[in-house]
This record gives C-alpha cells, structure tokens and sequence, in this order.
C-alpha cells in the first residue's frame, strides 16, 4: 500500500468510526439517521433535496471532530531544533451568502457592496513546517475576537511528547492575557507589537538605540493606588490593567498582582521602520537573527489561506446559512491537509538546478482530489509520481505588493 493510500485509508477509517456511533453527531440522538432512509450517514450521492435535509440533521461540531480525530493520526516530523513546533496564528474573513436577519455577521451595504454582506471570521492555527492546520476557531464577524480565540487554542492544543509550541502572530494579536496563557501552559510566543504598545509596556526603560534586545519585568495590576503595590520600589514597573480587558491569572486573594518577564526586541526593516518583537524565548538558545527568522516564517499562514481560499475554492460555498458554512470550512480544513499529508511524502531526485523545487500544490491538490474520489475497486493513479513532475521553483528574494479586495459571495445551490 502506497503512502496516499495510507492516508485515504486514514481518513475513511475515521469516517467509519464515527458512522459506528453517529447518534454522538446528530442534532437529535435516538431520532436522526435511525430509519433506513434513502441516504444514510455516510452513503454516496443523493438528490439535492435529500443532501440538504440530512446535512441539517448533523451536530454543529461534527466535522470539527473528524478534523481532530483525522490530526491525531499524524505526529509533526518536522520541527525546529529537533523539539519546537512553530504555530502561527491568524485570523481571515469569509463572505457568505446576505442574509440580514444573521445580525452577528451582517453588514449594511456601505461602499463595499450595495446589497450588504454577511462574513464569518476564521482564526487557525498553521504548522509552519509542517504545512498543516492544527487547530481553528469560527466566529461571526461581528463577534470576532482574535485574542480570546488565540488564548482558547493555546489552552487546548495538545503538545505531542517531546515537542514544545512556538505561537506566532502578528500585532492584531499582542495582548498581555495572550502572553499569560503561553507561558501558564509552558509554550513560547513571538508576536509583534505596534510602536505605541511598545512604548507602553517599556515605559522610560524604552532604549535610545535603534536595536535592541533586553529582557523586562513587568507587574500587572488591576489597581491604580500605589499604596497597594507589594514592590514599592518598582512602581514603574507595574502596568494597569482596565476591568474590562480580560486577565484570567490574577490571584484570588491579596491586591492581584501578576509578574510576567518578557524579552522584548527592536531590529530595522528597511525604508526607516522599525520591527518589535515580544516573546519569552531564552537567550542562551534563541538569538536575535533567529528570532527574527522565526517571525519571517510566520508569512507561511498568510500564503496557506490563499491556497485555502483559491485552490481549495473556500470562497464559494454550497450551503447559505452560517451552520453549514462552519460545515463547509472545517470540511476543508481537513481536505487541505489531507493534501498537504500526501505531498509532503513527495521526494525529489537531486538534480543541478538554479532553485530548490516545491510541490505545485494547486495542480497537486486536483490530483489528490481524483484520488480521494475513487471507489472500492477503482485503480488508483500513481499519485506520488503525478505530483512529482508538476513543481515550482522557490524564490525567496521575490516578493509582491499584497493585494486586499473584497469578494462578492458566490454560492453553488445547484451542485454539493
């Protein structure tokens, strides 16, 4: 058995477990998927009516467990310095069909679009070197909350043994309860900071330089009475934190003072800007060029949701209401690594090239697609080798202004 049949045996075998025990995925245990119906839970094509009254029928979060049941399969093999998972984390939007009595994703028709929209937000985690989603949270737009999504996936994700979680993301993502949550639960962070955060949080200890690399205390507080610091003598040091901002590591008894040490870094980008970095990496194993290449390799999440997006056709969805759109997304999470699985068992002969070859991902995920498709029965292709001849060249001086335009919703009812 070849290694994409492997992995499609894997997925299907996941599939059949949870068919075993649907009644833990229905809306209605003891009632869903329990007469002998045309199409039952795991059964091939219907009519569109048929597939859209069973589909109802399936829990909110059945694809999100195939999704982790299906991750569980696999180990991370590769991993920076033998034993640190780099994460990254962030967030991108979905627009979906209108419908404005969806009032937590709805928007009125403001310049973007006359008719208004409705967008679902996405925050996942993105194994930068594996090339897989570990891990997602899906909000309505208009309860989007990237920092209390961010703490939620620090807090459940499951370090296999002997890896340690790097988290990265950019500054829509700095907070101090973020920072807390990665280092309560022994994971290390690189995330940027705007210059003004940064002047907040360092305060007259802000060096003159240019660059730096220095390593802070910091006490934060929910009080603004200096009479209640327990370290009088560093009251510059302390750090208010407003009510209504989330800290969930307060202690229960005393004034509630949290210490938290952090490493803070400033380096040049060019053109006169500057880079700020916070994280709580050690020194004595993580320099500064590191840590900056580290936070380079976080542009990987950026590019995966363009692959998500265009090649994995999340833009255009079949379903319209916000319940089967969250279907539709986690489904694709799992077909993207299902892909990114079987190309990444894909080996290249070492010839005297000018650049180093990748996988064309986009002509390797049609491949993938037909394969997943086949029937008991069916010859499978060789999909190694068809992947194989199909490559593009890796560039890493090439870059391209980023390009931001919103897209119309386009919905396929007529076809699933």
């Amino acid at each position: 058995m070849t290694n994409p049949e492997k992995i499609k045996q894997t997925l299907l075998s996941e599939i059949e477990k949870m068919d075993q025990r649907h009644e833990d995925f229905c809306r209605h245990p003891g009632i869903d998927f329990t007469r002998d119906r045309k199409i039952a839970f795991d059964a091939g094509t219907p009519s569109l009516s048929a597939f859209c009254q069973q589909r109802a029928k399936l829990s909110d979060d059945v694809f999100q467990k195939l999704f982790y049941n299906f991750n569980n399969c696999f180990k991370p093999k590769s991993l920076l310095k033998g034993r640190y998972q780099l994460l990254a984390c962030d967030g991108s939007g979905f627009t979906f069909t209108r419908n404005p009595k969806d009032t937590e994703s709805y928007y009125d028709p403001r310049g973007r679009s006359q008719k208004g929209y409705n967008q679902i937000y996405l925050v996942p985690l993105y194994d930068l070197l594996n090339k897989v989603y570990t891990d997602a949270i899906i909000q309505p737009m208009r309860k989007r909350n990237e920092f209390a999504a961010l703490y939620e996936l620090i807090d459940r994700h499951p370090p296999c043994n002997g890896t340690v979680p790097i988290f990265i993301a950019d500054r829509g993502f700095h907070a101090c309860n973020v920072f807390a949550h990665a280092i309560e639960n022994r994971a290390f962070f690189v995330i940027r900071a705007t210059d003004a955060k940064m002047k907040r949080l360092l305060g007259t200890d802000l060096p003159k330089e240019e660059t730096f690399d220095i390593r802070m205390t910091r006490y934060l507080t929910r009080s603004l009475s200096k009479k209640k610091y327990l370290h009088h003598d560093l009251a510059g040091h302390y750090r208010y934190i407003c009510k209504k901002v989330a800290f969930d590591y307060f202690p229960a008894e005393g004034y509630g003072e949290y210490e938290i040490s952090l490493r803070v870094l400033c380096f040049p980008i060019g053109n006169g800007a500057c880079e700020n970095i916070i994280t709580n990496l050690p020194e004595n194993e993580f320099h500064a060029e590191e840590i900056k290449e580290i936070y380079h390799l976080r542009w990987g999440i950026e590019t995966s949701f363009c692959t998500l997006k265009h090649t994995i056709a999340a833009v255009n969805f079949h379903a319209k209401s916000r319940q089967m759109i969250t279907h539709e997304i986690w489904a694709r999470l799992i077909l993207f690594n299902f892909c990114s699985y079987i190309t990444r068992q894909v080996t290249f002969e070492k010839w005297k090239r000018k650049h180093i070859h990748q996988v064309d991902f986009s002509i390797a995920f049609k491949i993938c697609r037909h394969f997943l498709r086949l029937y008991c029965g069916e010859e499978p292709p060789d999909v190694e080798g068809l992947i194989r001849k199909h490559t593009l060249p890796i560039r890493p001086s090439r870059n391209f202004a980023r390009q931001q335009r919103f897209k119309v919703p386009v919905s396929f009812t007529y076809r699933f």
